[in-house]
């Protein structure tokens, strides 16, 4: 395989949070195509503490986090490396003097105080894990303005709205249009959702991610999430943020300008266009990617989603309205429900009703400091519990 070199350039030094997950592995794809441009110094997990470890060794790394305890009690390193445990320790390694930029993958609220900590020490964030900017946004927007450093989005419907706005003002900006590609779901005529298997929900069509993830395509509540992290990332009020079904997911997303210019993002459904973007930013490499041959794609295809077959969007859409804790409230409580669903122990339908359920036993808090919003995450998670449960 032809390697990319560039011995001018100081190689930039990398810490992955999440690095046993699907958009992890891919960034250490991406790392090995430029070895002359990043170095992996820190790697990180919440479990798969083994498979971490042979990262470690491939890539030369000293020192990586296990974030659930009990997967790192056992484990007996190598000589030379050293391992941190718990929620510490992904945000010690998230904070090394060291690191050039900080990606961050890890599932959930998990990623945080990370981001928060790689801000706060100057370190650029190459982000993946939507929930950080769903709960805490303001809080995280705050923090990137005092350091001066760069949250670089690494999903793909984010990343293509970075490079379609390029810094331009946002007055210039009429809407942004996320596209979905609507999972297993969309395409399908009817369907009874409280019988659907956790093998259909699995299915996706375009794009081969975690389960969480997965599950939240087919309710589309990533879309929702999508949303609330585009309002944070790109300076936009929630109303001007739209959402179109696209199933072939070619097209990442488009920001349509006030003088009714459209711009778009188009590459094939691989994670490593926008992974390698963030990585390489401002620049544009060659890492070996394939690219998008026009003449072979055929019909693309566009539409409004259903709101009354996928009621997540509207309880995202609630949640971003009501604002201050009720964002961390609708996420908290729809990943204890897709676990829960991934566990055989309540049908997928009822991942959006237990959302909703909990969302309406919440007065949102405004203006919440981070404690508030952590409480509000905790108070969720266990109603929604004590809801499964009875």
């Amino acid at each position: 395989m032809k390697m990319t070199k560039n011995k001018s350039a100081p190689r930039k030094k990398i810490v992955v949070l999440g690095s046993t997950g699907s958009i992890g592995e891919n960034v250490l794809r991406v790392v090995e195509r430029f070895p002359d441009r990043f170095q992996i110094i820190g790697l990180a997990a919440q479990r798969q503490a083994e498979k971490l470890l042979q990262q470690a060794e491939r890539f030369n790394v000293k020192k990586i986090a296990v974030g659930a305890r009990e997967s790192a009690a056992d484990l007996a390193p190598p000589h030379g490396i050293s391992i941190l445990r718990g929620s510490e320790g992904l945000e010690e390694l998230a904070a090394m003097k060291e690191a050039d930029m900080i990606v961050v993958a890890v599932v959930g609220m998990a990623g945080l105080k990370p981001v928060l900590a790689a801000l706060k020490r100057g370190a650029d964030v190459a982000l993946a894990t939507k929930e950080v900017m769903v709960v805490a946004g303001e809080h995280v927007v705050r923090a990137r303005k005092k350091s001066g450093a760069a949250i670089l989005p690494v999903d793909s419907e984010h990343s293509a709205i970075f490079q379609c706005l390029e810094n331009r003002p946002r007055n210039q900006v009429g809407k942004i249009i996320l596209t979905a590609s609507g999972g297993p779901f969309a395409g399908r005529g009817k369907i009874d959702f409280d019988r659907v298997s956790i093998a259909e929900v699995l299915k996706h069509p375009r794009w081969n991610m975690g389960k969480k993830v997965t599950v939240d395509s087919a309710t589309m509540m990533n879309k929702g999430l999508e949303i609330m992290e585009a309002q944070w990332l790109f300076d936009m009020p929630p109303e001007k943020i739209e959402v179109l079904v696209h199933p072939e997911s070619i097209v990442h997303s488009f920001v349509e300008f006030v003088d009714g210019a459209l711009l778009a993002q188009l590459s094939p459904s691989d994670m490593r266009f926008a992974i390698q973007y963030a990585l390489t930013w401002p620049e544009r490499l060659d890492g070996g990617l394939p690219p998008l041959k026009l003449s072979e794609l055929g019909a693309l295809h566009f539409s409004m989603p259903d709101e009354k077959r996928f009621p997540c969007l509207a309880l995202a859409r609630q949640a971003a309205g009501d604002g201050g804790t009720m964002p961390a409230v609708l996420n908290a409580a729809n990943e204890v429900a897709v676990h829960e669903f991934l566990r055989g122990r309540i049908s997928f339908s009822a991942i959006w009703r237990i959302v909703e359920k909990i969302m309406s036993k919440h007065k949102a808090a405004k203006n919440p400091g981070l404690d508030e919003i952590i409480q509000a995450d905790h108070w969720a998670r266990e109603e929604a519990k004590k809801l499964i449960v009875s």
